[in-house]
């Protein structure tokens, strides 16, 4: 049996006011009387239904999360580490996967779930800032990935980031500093959804021109998708074309576990012939023959941030302007470069 707040009522023999006032932490209550409700709580495992506290609010205690790739290990991450955010908010998190459809994300940001949900935290890849701020502007949204500016130079919704540019800069600079003077870049893209790409591109080619190195085209290598497939792809095209790189700098770490798996097939060592360097910091390059030296993000500040300032606007923070906020990254250096 789920005992009700008249049951511990009348254990403590007081009203159901008086225990509604200590469950919700009213503070003028006589310390003999808040004593007495507690130990009735105590004694009849009383746990306050939050979803009729909820309905009360007008809230439903459901939160959505919309990321391109369940499967992509980044995402899996963010996904856990945003559930265990929401849980300390007292919200359950329903997640959706877009693959990066423009029409799925359009569903999403339209606000599909306007009556479902009290707020969103979406991971958009093919809409722009256009296309985002309807939705934002009627269920309380979190934008995580790249900046995607609205007309007045801020972005349609509070923004959680990693800087791209410096992130790829970092990474790439650590190989110059090797002494490698034919860094590749793998998983560059030029489609309208790789936003991603051209940031860390952009970086990439600074810390070149920071170590004085030339940009040579040859030394591009295209990805479409970022899976290790696609790394392994990539690599073995870039070492059939003939330019031999002595370093890549890979768009993520998955891309880069396949480029590990081409390097090797290929016969050449990691990294005394070719060092590879990723970006995520997954689980698995921690595991991978060599390791893999990788830029990782601080995943969990970024998860935690993002249900931080989505309840900030569940609370009544509707009308604050939008905030654009970065997480750290850090270089982990380990044997594959």
């Amino acid at each position: 049996m789920r005992h009700s707040l008249k049951h511990v009522a009348e254990r403590a023999g007081v009203s159901v006011k008086t225990v509604s006032n200590v469950v919700n932490g009213y503070p003028h209550i006589r310390p003999e009387t808040r004593a007495r409700v507690e130990a009735a709580i105590v004694a009849l495992d009383y746990r306050p239904n939050l979803s009729a506290r909820n309905l009360r609010q007008g809230r439903t205690g459901l939160v959505a999360l919309a990321v391109p790739e369940l499967d992509n290990p980044y995402f899996a991450e963010l996904t856990r580490h945003v559930v265990t955010a929401a849980a300390a908010q007292g919200w359950t998190v329903l997640i959706d996967h877009t693959d990066g459809d423009p029409d799925r994300e359009r569903e999403v940001a339209a606000g599909i779930r306007d009556h479902l949900v009290d707020g969103l935290i979406f991971s958009p890849l093919a809409l722009s800032g256009a296309e985002l701020t309807g939705g934002a502007d009627r269920t309380p949204t979190v934008l995580l990935g790249e900046r995607i500016d609205a007309a007045d130079g801020r972005g349609p919704a509070d923004h959680v980031a990693v800087d791209n540019v410096a992130a790829a800069r970092d990474a790439t600079a650590y190989l110059a500093s090797l002494g490698r003077r034919r860094i590749a870049a793998l998983g560059v893209q030029h489609t309208a959804e790789g936003v991603s790409a051209r940031l860390r591109l952009a970086g990439y080619q600074a810390a070149l021109a920071d170590a004085g190195l030339p940009a040579d085209p040859a030394l591009l290598a295209p990805a479409d998708r970022w899976h290790r497939a696609d790394g392994a792809a990539a690599m073995r095209a870039l070492l059939d074309s003939g330019a031999r790189p002595d370093a890549v700098f890979c768009f993520n770490d998955t891309l880069a576990l396949g480029a590990l798996r081409a390097l090797h097939e290929a016969g050449l060592r990691v990294p005394e012939d070719v060092a590879v360097a990723g970006y995520d910091g997954i689980d698995d390059g921690r595991f991978s023959i060599p390791t893999l030296t990788t830029i990782e993000p601080d995943i969990e500040r970024l998860a935690t941030l993002a249900v931080e300032l989505l309840a900030e606007r569940i609370g009544g923070g509707a009308d604050r302007p939008p905030r654009e906020c970065l997480v750290p990254h850090r270089l982990t250096i380990r044997e594959s470069a």
